[in-house]
């Protein structure tokens, strides 16, 4: 089975890789793709795999952008953080997915549910039931989490998405940190905050740091195409946003 993995967080690529070829060493990973663009492009000139890995955000928006700009012949397994009831109608259409953390026995499964696709040799996403996901996605993504509950001392307390300035991760801690220089460990990755918090005003910078568009003071260029940001408050390490995600970042600030 010939598998294109579209995924734009490395560790969780890596860890799909990882995940595929223990559940099948014949499997070929033809390529690991980060954004719309390059997957149209791929998809283009490129025979179609037997399968494709697809996460729904990705390095320059959602995925469904590459629907619409290619057709896809292949059997597509969703990656997602979104609830599984919210999808459930689409495993009745040759359609599955994943809830991230990816788990490996539901991702043999997957891969077993695929052959059979493979087999009845029929497009999977097309027309209406790509709108209808889209849509269904759409309406979960207007839930996005408003407060945080974070321990100080021997007390919990509720700290307002609005009151956050941004989240970093730390030798596998992830930190929540207020506009008034407060620091919380919470329990989420920042692959989990990513698929909670409104990307209108929260930004995944990279693969330590998400920042409220408030937090950042000043943005200089930096070498090689890439910026480099101070924050409010500030944070003791150099924020660069990559020469790749420096064109989102900016559309993310001109909105």
């Amino acid at each position: 089975m010939q598998v294109l993995i579209i995924e734009d967080e490395a560790p969780a690529a890596e860890k799909l890789q990882k995940q595929l070829l223990e559940c099948d060493s014949s499997i070929t990973i033809l390529d690991v793709l980060n954004s719309v663009e390059s997957s149209v492009e791929w998809l283009r000139v490129n025979k179609h795999p037997d399968l494709i890995l697809l996460d729904i955000h990705l390095a320059d928006g959602l995925c469904f952008d590459i629907f619409k700009q290619v057709k896809v012949k292949s059997p597509v397994i969703f990656c997602t953080a979104y609830d599984q009831y919210a999808l459930k109608a689409f495993e009745l259409n040759s359609i599955d997915y994943l809830l991230k953390p990816v788990q490996a026995q539901k991702l043999e499964k997957s891969l077993e549910k695929m052959k059979d696709v493979q087999q009845q040799r029929s497009p999977v996403v097309e027309g209406d039931l790509l709108n209808n996901l889209m849509s269904m996605i759409g309406r979960q993504e207007s839930n996005y989490k408003s407060r945080f509950m974070v321990r100080i001392g021997n007390r919990i307390q509720a700290v307002k998405a609005g009151d956050i300035a941004y989240f970093y991760s730390r030798n596998k801690l992830t930190l929540l940190v207020t506009k008034d220089g407060q620091s919380f460990p919470v329990d989420y990755s920042l692959d989990d905050l990513i698929q909670l918090l409104d990307p209108a005003v929260f930004f995944h910078v990279n693969r330590s740091l998400i920042i409220h568009i408030d937090a950042a003071r000043e943005i200089h260029p930096y070498f090689k195409g890439r910026l480099k940001l101070v924050l409010h408050p500030p944070l003791d390490e150099e924020v660069v946003v990559s020469s790749q995600r420096t064109p989102l970042f900016k559309d993310w600030l001109d909105q």
